[in-house]
């Protein structure tokens, strides 16, 4: 079977050339630079000496001690350490700022100012610099300065008042905050990149997690609030738009049916119930057949509990319904989808050996990347980083890394 890296071997990346410095450190910033890393950019980056980011050693970990996630989200990425603290440190910052195309961080807003390594400071450094913040609520606003995390940005985006069952909201089980917004900082500075290939000029990037969740619930939740002054009802495995479209019993599990297309809808209604139920009301447009949500439910569960997951899944598959039996996590990671298109790879790690890794999701024709790197240990790219960006010499690096600036 051909593999989707197969022939990629001596061609350029989309971010070919594109250097990064890189101050992010746990989820959300990180998931942004894993992303330019596998479009092809040069990651640097920059952690504290002797700790690190503090997810290197995080549970679940390898017999080695490295963390499971630090090593999905740093793959191929060079790891230099720097104290910041100190004013050389800062100093070989702001060198390196110089000779880069983008810094990217997730601290609090301000840390970076106070240290003298704000957007400000490093663009009048390097014009074409694109500099993106990445934060709870942003660099401006009331709630600029207060902390947050992944769920307080689902509540406080409007995710968490939309999922879960009537009685009780629940926060989403994937970092939702986090990862959209790593995800929406890198389409923003691809943006600003191809801007500045057009004019030279590098900007400011400042990214909300809570502005991230908002965009992404609001794309189908806010509408019924603002044209018709309701507020939206949790539907707990339901649908707000599909009807049929929920988890349903089976007798040996339960089944995920999603009808979007009102063709879809005659035939499975043909299926369970004949001509009758077709040319009945639950069977009418969606504005109107959303109406009778509950009770179509009700029918479709009759249906799918007498049979098995498998016997609905091939029924359903018959007349083009989309429909799922629900996969145990590990069943997902045997998925040959996935793994046909490489979306579960494995990295050599020099401490811990093969470990597997989600693959990226980039599929590019012309500018594939090659992601199957490993993560880097703590300050292993300090000789080369400091040796071919600011021309220190081995000596000059042993001496810096004994005074503890590096």
């Amino acid at each position: 079977m051909k593999s989707a890296l197969d022939g990629i071997a001596g061609m350029k990346s989309a971010l070919d050339g594109i250097k990064v410095l890189d101050f992010t450190h746990v989820l959300s910033g990180p998931f942004c630079t894993l992303l330019l890393k596998d479009l092809g950019a040069e990651i640097i980056k920059v952690e504290r000496t002797v700790v690190g980011d503090i997810i290197r050693r995080d549970s679940p970990r390898t017999e080695a001690m490295e963390g499971g996630v630090f090593i999905v989200l740093n793959r191929g990425k060079k790891s230099i350490t720097l104290n910041l603290a100190e004013k050389k440190g800062r100093d070989i910052c702001r060198a390196l700022a110089k000779s880069v195309d983008v810094v990217v961080e997730n601290f609090t807003p301000g840390t970076m100012d106070k240290l003298g390594l704000g957007s400000r400071e490093l663009c009048g450094l390097n014009p074409g610099l694109v500099y993106a913040s990445l934060s709870a609520y942003g660099q401006t606003g009331p709630r600029r300065d207060d902390p947050g995390y992944d769920p307080i940005a689902q509540a406080m985006g409007g995710m968490t008042s939309v999922t879960g069952f009537p009685e009780a909201p629940t926060r989403c089980g994937v970092a939702m905050g986090d990862l959209s917004g790593g995800l929406f900082t890198a389409l923003a500075i691809m943006a600003a990149l191809l801007h500045r290939a057009k004019t030279g000029e590098g900007q400011v990037i400042d990214t909300s997690m809570q502005d991230c969740v908002w965009l992404l619930t609001a794309i189908e939740f806010a509408p019924k609030y603002f044209l018709e002054g309701k507020i939206p009802e949790r539907q707990g495995n339901g649908h707000p738009a599909m009807a049929p479209g929920n988890l349903y019993p089976a007798k040996d599990g339960s089944v995920i049916i999603a009808t979007a297309a009102f063709g879809q809808v005659q035939r499975l209604f043909r299926l369970i119930g004949g001509e009758d139920l077709v040319n009945s009301p639950l069977c009418s447009q969606q504005s109107e057949r959303i109406k009778y949500k509950a009770q179509i439910d009700v029918l479709v569960g009759e249906w799918t509990g007498t049979r098995t997951r498998e016997e609905i899944a091939n029924q359903l598959k018959s007349i083009d319904v989309p429909c799922c039996a629900v996969p145990t996590f590990d069943q997902v990671c045997s998925d040959p989808q996935l793994l046909q298109r490489e979306m579960i790879i494995e990295v050599e790690q020099a401490a811990s050996g093969k470990v597997k890794t989600p693959g990226s999701l980039f599929k590019l024709s012309k500018t594939p990347g090659n992601i199957k790197f490993p993560a880097p240990s703590l300050g292993e790219h300090n000789l080369e980083v400091y040796s071919s960006m600011l021309g220190y010499t081995e000596q000059e690096i042993t001496q810096l890394a004994g005074e503890g600036i590096i």
